[in-house]
């Protein structure tokens, strides 16, 4: 199992059109995010195909775009 499969699992599991979680919630769920998430809005970048971008996977899989709040340390992320 990857590391971010269970954000993938969550996000499938749903299914709404909008989502929105907390930083602290995400990172419960794949057992801890780097202080870069919280740091960089291209932590969160939709790039598919990057081996820099693993995380991105697992939104992208379960057909999400992430629309990251720093300042708020939410994350949107929806059907697209």
């Amino acid at each position: 199992m990857a590391k971010y499969d269970p954000l993938r699992d969550h996000l499938k599991s749903d299914g709404r059109p909008l989502i929105t979680l907390s930083f602290t919630t995400i990172s419960r769920l794949v057992g801890g995010l780097p202080d870069s998430a919280s740091d960089y809005r291209s932590w969160w970048s939709n790039q598919r195909g990057s081996s820099r971008y693993v995380q991105a996977r697992a939104w992208r899989d379960a057909g999400y775009i992430a629309e990251p709040d720093l300042m708020s340390q939410m994350v949107l992320f929806r059907r697209g």
